[in-house]
């Protein structure tokens, strides 16, 4: 049986109440108590737990009985916890076991009333006073999240985007990253830039396929397995073993890949060594324009041999500036039409820039508020960029 009554203001505005209660005299006299504060109320009864799993999830309050047929004292209060955490939940006791109703405060419950001991004007006032806790509790909940959130997103962040180690003064680094679209999260690109004790400068930027925490794990588990084998002067091609055994084991499915561009440039500062490993070339630009950097490709990390990394040695000149990136800053739309942006429109986009005359952070905040516009938007894809400089 469901009994329901609103006041004189309608439904509209009805504050939703479901009474789980067996006992007809009982819920007869919440009924007219409720009726009697002349307040706006939509209540609706039901006599188990079982019947009020179908309806709960509309409710703003729940009146629940701690002696319904189907449940053992505080079992009920449990269900609906783990089950509709969002509902604020009065518990209505007998003068007997009264100390069942601070039990369920102390499990959760907003306040506990006992029978034959309410009037209306205290029933109304339990009700509303339990809705706008659960909702103020609710709201903490929210904002806890969201400072989990951000603490997580902190760490992630400085995992995947760290500190380049660089004591060469004639070299600079300037990096830039975002996330696809309106996202908050990081995905899983990556970057990283590490100067040895023999002068060398490696440069890594990495792209993990999918956007989630799962992937930046494995992005951050990727970049650190980088460095740590750089540091240990680790041959390239060792390092990208080590790599790619890290996310071989890492990766949660066994379908997922990432793609890698590795530059390792000799003290000289004159040329340097390059590996591709599934990823977009990078761009030098130098005093006599901008191309794309050419090396064998192989397939992606976490695909194919793992110990197979070839490579191309690549002149760099005395005046130059290397631009590794992700395939977000390439693959957004150009304008109306159906083409993405792809390396050739980048070059055009880099060329631009030049002949403004801006060069490092001004250079990439052109080019990447350039591809944004094109795009009618934020990219789509996350977008690791790492501009790195000499003479």
């Amino acid at each position: 049986m469901v009994d329901a009554f609103s006041g004189t203001r309608g439904r509209s505005t009805a504050t939703r109440v479901l009474l789980i209660e067996d006992d007809d005299g009982d819920a007869f006299l919440v009924e007219e108590l409720l009726l009697e504060t002349g307040k706006t109320f939509n209540m609706q009864r039901v006599r188990t737990l079982a019947e009020a799993k179908a309806a709960v999830q509309d409710a703003a309050c729940v009146l629940l009985d701690l002696g319904l047929p189907d449940t053992y004292q505080l079992d009920g209060l449990r269900w609906l916890q783990q089950n509709v955490p969002s509902v604020a939940v009065v518990v209505l006791t007998g003068m007997s076991d009264e100390y069942l109703g601070e039990e369920a405060v102390r499990l959760g419950a907003q306040d506990y009333l006992v029978k034959g001991q309410v009037d209306g004007p205290l029933l109304d006032r339990v009700i509303r006073y339990a809705v706008e806790r659960e909702r103020s509790d609710e709201l903490q909940r929210q904002l806890r999240d969201a400072q989990i959130y951000a603490e997580e997103n902190g760490r992630l962040e400085r995992g995947l985007l760290p500190t380049p180690i660089v004591a060469d003064s004639g070299l600079r680094v300037t990096t830039r990253y975002s996330p696809g679209g309106q996202r908050l999260l990081l995905g899983g690109d990556f970057f990283d830039i590490v100067e040895t004790e023999d002068g060398t400068v490696h440069a890594v930027v990495g792209d993990v396929c999918g956007h989630g925490p799962d992937e930046a794990a494995l992005g951050v588990s990727m970049r650190v397995a980088w460095r740590t084998m750089v540091l240990a002067a680790r041959p390239s091609t060792e390092v990208l073993t080590v790599v790619d055994q890290v996310f071989t084991h890492e990766r949660y499915r066994s379908n997922l890949f990432t793609t890698l561009c590795m530059l390792s440039v000799d003290p000289s500062r004159t040329a340097g060594t390059l590996h591709l490993v599934g990823h977009p070339p990078p761009l030098l630009i130098t005093g006599s324009g901008v191309r794309e950097m050419k090396a064998p490709v192989r397939t992606p990390v976490g695909v194919g041999d793992g110990r197979r990394w070839p490579s191309s040695e690549v002149e760099l000149g005395e005046q130059w500036t290397v631009m590794m990136y992700t395939d977000g800053l390439i693959e957004g739309r150009v304008g109306t039409e159906r083409r993405r942006l792809d390396v050739d429109g980048l070059i055009e986009l880099v060329e631009a820039a030049l002949a403004q005359g801006l060069r490092d952070d001004h250079l990439l905040d052109h080019v990447i508020s350039a591809a944004q516009e094109l795009n009618g938007g934020p990219l789509d894809d996350d977008m690791a960029v790492v501009a790195l400089s000499h003479g």
